[in-house]
């Protein structure tokens, strides 16, 4: 075993049903390094958040080579395992999301995101083509000989309109994440999707350890019980820090 391979085997034993992982999710070195020191298992990016401190707009705006130069020196400054928001694989055809992922996963980390929106298109890909790309990065991390954790996120609830009714949406979600699962998925991610009795009836039907996001510490305690596996805060620390830089840096100019 390596280094590597043990932190991505020791990840993957963090995705427990109603013990779920908090990921704490982080934009750069340093606030990597606060996360640790916060007393995380885990590291987790968020590509909005690692976008717009670059500069960027989220959707795979940021050029992949920052992307993974950010990745580096995050991999590079904790000693936990780190997965990465590799939002859609900076392509669309699997052999080339296959060459992005070796790239990624070249830099010693141990698990990713992985979306099923059209990234700056219409609607999601079929599943068909999930699959592939899906199965193309399998590949790509059965090479590199490293368990990598696999999250297939699906966009069903987050792409609806809001007045949609998520409960009519559950049996896609179902169907995408057991094919998904099919082509080498660890696990599925399902943002938008907020309602607690829907998501505990989501975790009944799906084998994969399930991920659900929100803004709010105060709600992980109801979500545990949901028996989800997996809670990310995705990009609220940063917009959160962000509005309260804006917050102090006024106070100061204004007087």
């Amino acid at each position: 075993m390596t280094p590597h391979s043990d932190k991505a085997e020791l990840f993957r034993s963090m995705h427990m049903p109603h013990k779920p992982l908090i990921l704490c999710n982080v934009w750069d070195a340093g606030s990597a390094k606060a996360v640790q020191q916060a007393g995380a298992r885990a590291i987790a990016t968020s590509s909005w958040s690692v976008a717009a401190a670059q500069g960027y707009g989220d959707g795979e705006e940021l050029p992949i080579d920052t992307a993974l130069s950010v990745t580096d020196r995050i991999v590079r400054s904790v000693d936990l395992p780190v997965t990465v928001d590799f939002e859609g694989g900076y392509a669309a055809d699997p052999s080339a999301v296959g060459q992005n992922v070796r790239r990624l996963l070249a830099l010693g980390v141990v698990g990713l995101n992985f979306e099923d929106q059209k990234v700056n298109g219409p609607g999601l890909y079929t599943v068909p083509e999930q699959v592939a790309r899906l199965s193309a990065i399998r590949i790509a991390a059965e090479a590199l000989g490293v368990r990598v954790f696999i999250n297939a996120r699906t966009d069903v609830f987050l792409k609806a309109a809001p007045e949609a009714d998520h409960a009519g949406l559950l049996d896609e979600a179902v169907a995408r994440a057991a094919a998904y699962a099919q082509a080498g998925a660890d696990g599925v991610f399902v943002p938008g999707l907020k309602d607690t009795s829907l998501i505990t009836r989501f975790c009944a039907r799906v084998p994969l350890p399930v991920n659900v996001m929100t803004a709010r510490s105060q709600d992980i305690g109801a979500l545990a019980v949901t028996g989800v596996s997996r809670i990310s805060l995705g990009p609220n620390l940063y917009i959160d820090l962000i509005a309260a830089l804006e917050h102090e840096a006024r106070a100061c100019i204004t007087g």
